[in-house]
C-alpha cells in the first residue's frame, strides 16, 4: 500500500514540542468546547439517539461484511446513469488516474471541495507535478493551503488558527494566487469571510473541471452525497462541465433509506446542527443539469487489509464527523499536527495504522497517543470500539515490528510469562523485588536507566512493596492460626 509521507516526526516527539505551544493550546481548547457544547445541545434533544448510533453501526457493519457485492452495485447503477467508475488501489494509482482524466480536458486548473480522499493520497502535490493546480475552495482549507500548512482536525483543518493569524495570511498570502485581500481587512468573521468569497469567486467562475470526495456512495442509486456548511461543494458540483469525486471504498450504503439514519448522525455529531446547512446529491449525468461529465475512482489504499482484520475492521465505520477528536484529552493538548497524519486523533490512531501498517515509528507510535478513558467511544455515532482497538493496535505493533527494541519486549513479555506461569517461580520473583523496595522506600524508582528509560521518560516506576500480599498472607494466617 503507499501514502503520503507527511514528513513528521513521530507522535511522542511532535506532541512534546505543541504541548509547549500555548496559543496552540488556547486555540484548541476554546474551539473544541464550542463544538462539544453544540453537539451535547443537539444530541440531547433525541430521545431515540441511542438507537440511531445502533442502527448506523448495524448498517456499516453489514455494508462492510458485503462490500464487494454492494461496489458492484454501486458501479453499476454509476455507469447506468451516465458515470464512469476508475478501481484504485493505492495512492499512486488514484493519483495517475485523476491526473490522466484533467489531463484530457486539456485544463490546468480544477476545483475542489473538502476531502479527506485526496488529502490521503496527495492529490493536490501529484497534480502539481503534472502543472495543475487544485485550488481549494472549503474556508478552512483554504487558510491551510494559502499558508502551505497541513490540516489538524478532520472538520475544521484550520483549528489551530486564530482570527488574527487567519488575517495575516489572508493579506500576506491571497495577492499570490488571485484576487488580494482588502488593505483594510480585520480579523472580524464577516469580512474574513467576505475575502475569501471575493478570492475563490474568479475560480468558480472559469473552473471547468472540480474534484471532490463523498459523505457517502449510495450502492442503490449510484448517488454520490456531499454534505457541507458553506456552499462551495454544491458550486464544485453543479458549475463545472466535469467532476471527479475520489471515494474510499468504505463510505457505500446500501440504499437511499440509509441516510435517514446518517444524515440525523453525521450533522449532530460533526457541526452540532440538527441537519448540514447544504446537502447535495449527485446522480450521474444530466444533459443541461450540472457536470457533462462524470467520473468516480473508487479508492482501495489499504481499506482491503483494514477489513480482513475482524477487529481493526471497526474503524472502517467511521463516517468522518470528528467528535472523536473534541473529547479527546490528547488531542486537545497536542493538535491534529502531532499525528503526522491526515487523519488525526483517536480515529486517526487507529486508521492510520491500518491504512499505512506498522513498520515505520511514525504510524507505530500512534496506538500509544491515547489514555483509554473511553470519552471517544461514547461520542462516535457509529459505536466504534476505538479503545478496544488501540489495545489491539499495541498488541499487533509488538508483534509484527521487528526493531530490536521491538525484540526485547517480545523476549521480555515471553520471561514475564514463564515467571507469572509458575506460583513458585512467582512468589521468588516477588520475595526479590520486596528487597527493591526496602532499599527505595518512600524516595521511589523515578527513572530507570536505560532502555528501561524509554518507559519511564513518561511515566513514574512504581516502588515494589516491601512485603508482597502473599508475604503478608502467609504471615497474617500463620499468626491467626497459632493464636487459635
Amino acid at each position: 500500500m503507499s501514502g503520503v509521507d507527511l514528513g513528521m516526526p513521530s507522535f511522542p516527539d511532535a506532541a512534546r514540542q505543541a504541548v509547549r505551544d500555548a496559543q496552540l493550546r488556547h486555540n484548541l481548547g476554546n474551539a473544541t468546547n464550542t463544538i462539544r457544547n453544540k453537539r451535547a445541545a443537539v444530541v440531547g434533544e433525541l430521545d431515540d439517539w441511542e438507537q440511531l448510533r445502533a442502527s448506523g453501526a448495524a448498517i456499516k457493519a453489514h455494508t462492510l461484511s458485503n462490500l464487494d457485492s454492494y461496489l458492484e452495485q454501486f458501479e453499476s447503477a454509476v455507469t447506468a446513469a451516465g458515470g464512469t467508475v476508475h478501481w484504485a488501489r493505492d495512492a499512486a494509482e488514484a493519483n495517475r488516474i485523476v491526473t490522466e482524466l484533467v489531463r484530457e480536458t486539456g485544463e490546468t486548473e480544477a476545483v475542489k471541495v473538502k476531502s479527506m480522499a485526496t488529502q490521503e493520497i496527495g492529490l493536490n502535490e501529484a497534480l502539481a507535478s503534472a502543472g495543475i493546480s487544485a485550488w481549494e475552495t472549503d474556508l478552512a482549507e483554504l487558510i491551510v493551503q494559502l499558508d502551505e500548512d497541513r490540516p489538524s482536525h478532520i472538520l475544521v483543518p484550520a483549528i489551530h488558527r486564530n482570527r488574527s493569524e487567519i488575517r495575516e495570511i489572508f493579506r500576506r498570502e491571497m495577492a499570490g494566487s488571485g484576487t488580494p485581500a482588502p488593505a483594510d481587512l480585520t480579523d472580524d468573521p464577516v469580512q474574513l469571510a467576505e475575502a475569501a468569497r471575493h478570492h475563490l469567486r474568479d475560480k468558480f467562475l472559469r473552473a471547468r473541471v472540480a474534484i471532490s470526495g463523498a459523505n457517502f456512495a449510495v450502492a442503490e442509486t449510484g448517488g454520490l452525497v456531499v454534505v457541507e456548511s458553506e456552499g462551495n461543494g454544491r458550486m464544485c458540483l453543479t458549475m463545472p462541465e466535469h467532476l471527479i469525486s475520489v471515494v474510499g471504498i468504505e463510505k457505500v450504503v446500501p440504499s437511499w433509506r440509509d441516510l435517514e439514519v446518517f444524515l440525523q448522525l453525521l450533522p449532530r455529531s460533526s457541526t452540532g446542527e440538527r441537519m448540514n446547512p447544504y446537502t447535495s446529491v449527485l446522480s450521474g449525468v444530466t444533459a443541461g443539469d450540472g457536470p457533462s461529465d462524470f467520473h468516480v475512482v473508487l479508492l482501495d489504499n489499504g481499506r482491503s487489509e483494514a477489513l480482513a482484520d475482524e477487529i481493526g475492521s471497526q474503524a472502517l465505520r467511521c463516517i468522518r464527523c470528528s467528535a472523536c477528536l473534541n473529547v479527546c484529552p490528547v488531542y486537545e493538548r497536542t493538535g491534529g499536527h502531532a499525528y503526522g497524519s491526515v487523519y488525526p486523533g483517536p480515529i486517526g490512531a487507529v486508521l492510520t495504522p491500518q491504512l499505512y501498517g506498522v513498520e515505520s515509528e511514525d504510524t507505530a507510535s500512534l496506538p500509544y497517543a491515547s489514555t483509554l478513558c473511553g470519552a471517544c467511544y461514547d461520542v462516535c455515532p457509529v459505536a466504534i470500539e476505538i479503545p478496544e482497538l488501540l489495545v489491539h493496535l499495541r498488541n499487533r505493533t509488538v508483534r509484527e515490528r521487528k526493531g530490536w527494541f521491538d525484540r526485547l519486549t517480545r523476549t521480555a513479555m515471553r520471561a514475564m510469562g514463564w515467571v507469572f506461569g509458575d506460583s513458585g517461580r512467582l512468589a521468588r520473583a516477588q520475595r526479590v523485588a520486596s528487597l527493591g523496595g526496602r532499599l527505595f522506600g518512600r524516595r521511589g524508582i523515578g527513572r530507570l536507566p536505560w532502555p528501561l528509560s524509554r518507559w519511564t521518560d513518561a511515566r513514574d516506576a512504581p516502588t515494589p512493596p516491601a512485603e508482597s500480599f502473599r508475604q503478608w498472607w502467609e504471615r497474617t494466617r500463620t499468626n491467626d492460626e497459632d493464636g487459635r
